[in-house]
């Protein structure tokens, strides 16, 4: 087999360890029609790699002679370097998108791919109480991979702090902010209340920080709003879209 094809083989033995979870070399011989030998031969590449490792299968009730079967699961360096791998063919996409439409293209892309996640988030969000709306989104993201978290603002930043700390596109979002700032927008609606963005992964920065203001202040704030002439109906719609 060429130097190519072994790695093309032994990439679809990876990608199908981390789509099926942990599986036998067996199994992977048989849907990939490998020998046993060649399953073993890319296995051991993988292992060596840090891609794969190994664990024990749960047997049920009793279990014959030999030792137990051996099962193969996907890493956290082996799901990155697919992550990578995505990455690369969508900022190549978005790239494309830019140079054949403008930038308002690739923002418009971001609002409609964030807003699917919106659509999931909003019930979950909505049914939490006032008060553990923050921590139901947070909740929500981290199934989704974000690995997020929420906690209480410190100081005089009264409202609590979303965390996220990990971001499955942070590496085009580096490229491409406005995957962050359609995030960022959706946070908002999603909970009701102006939100601001203090930190990204995408910048360099360890975690992406939201801070959500407190419903109260932001309460308060709408009743100080004097009332808008006709005069002042344009200016009104744009702060009003900004502060929804």
């Amino acid at each position: 087999m060429q130097p190519g094809a072994e790695q093309s083989t032994r990439a679809r033995v990876a990608r199908l360890i981390m789509e099926n979870g942990p599986v036998t070399a067996a199994a992977l011989g048989t849907t990939l029609g490998l020998t046993p030998a060649a399953v073993r031969r890319h296995l051991d590449h993988l292992l060596q790699d840090g891609m794969i490792q190994t664990r024990v299968a749960r047997v049920y009730g009793n279990r014959g002679r030999g030792r137990p079967a051996k099962k193969f699961a996907i890493t956290d360096v082996g799901r990155s370097a697919f992550e990578h791998a995505y990455d690369d063919l969508a900022a190549s996409a978005l790239r494309f998108l830019a140079e054949r439409a403008g930038p308002d293209a690739v923002a418009e892309f971001a609002r409609r791919k964030i807003s699917e996640l919106e659509r999931r988030y909003r019930p979950v969000v909505a049914s939490a109480p006032l008060a553990d709306r923050v921590k139901a989104l947070a909740e929500a993201l981290s199934v989704d991979g974000y690995a997020a978290s929420a906690s209480a603002g410190a100081g005089l930043a009264a409202g609590e702090q979303l965390c996220q700390h990990h971001c499955p596109v942070a590496h085009v979002a580096a490229e491409y902010p406005q995957l962050c700032e359609a995030e960022t927008e959706a946070f908002g609606r999603l909970l009701g209340t102006p939100v601001q963005r203090l930190a990204t992964i995408a910048r360099g920065d360890g975690v992406c920080t939201t801070h959500v203001t407190a419903p109260s202040l932001r309460d308060d704030a709408a009743r100080t709003v004097p009332t808008r002439t006709a005069t002042t109906d344009s200016t009104a719609t744009e702060v009003g879209g900004l502060s929804a």
